[in-house]
């Protein structure tokens, strides 16, 4: 298992959970989570090893961050067309997609696994560019692999009826 399904499952992300996380303002609030992970992390500074507090609830914020809001009232802006970009990436073994996304999928995750590397390395030494460089790096990525999430989900929803029932109001799995 691949860990994107891995944390897929973990984060019990089922059809109706996807549909509230395609609700842009989940989207957008989810850039949140490494500035709250790095704010925990520095806290340690002063509070010492109450600092897993502030990263708990940032963890936590992950998971409940996709059920709070609603499903999308309009499903034609960005974020929503990435967010079923990225449902339809997590079904490319079963549903392949085009090789020209699947190889910018992949460059886009290894550059911001490695942006990644570098913002848990401030995180872990206190350096404060390491940090700021890695987790701007990390979320710039991020953004560029919804933007290509985007394309791919208008590519495919062209060729696949379940896919482009997302946008149409349908919910199908």
């Amino acid at each position: 298992m691949r860990f994107a399904e891995y944390a897929e499952k973990l984060m019990g992300m089922d059809d109706s959970t996807w549909q509230r996380h395609a609700n842009p303002w989940s989207g957008w609030s989810r850039l949140t989570v490494l500035p709250a992970l790095a704010l925990a992390a520095w806290s340690r500074v002063l509070i010492g090893p109450w600092a897993i507090l502030p990263a708990l609830a940032a963890l936590a914020w992950v998971w409940l961050n996709p059920r709070l809001f609603s499903p999308p009232a309009r499903k034609d802006n960005w974020m929503t067309r990435g967010i079923f970009g990225e449902r339809v990436w997590l079904r490319r073994k079963s549903v392949p997609i085009p090789a020209h996304h699947v190889r910018a999928g992949n460059v886009l995750n290894a550059l911001s696994a490695l942006s990644g590397l570098v913002f848990i390395a401030g995180l872990v030494w206190l350096d404060p560019w390491a940090t700021l460089s890695g987790m701007a790096l990390t979320m710039l990525l991020k953004l560029w692999f919804l933007d290509r999430m985007a394309w791919l989900y208008s590519d495919m929803e062209k060729q696949n009826a379940q896919y482009a029932a997302w946008s149409s109001g349908g919910t199908a799995a």
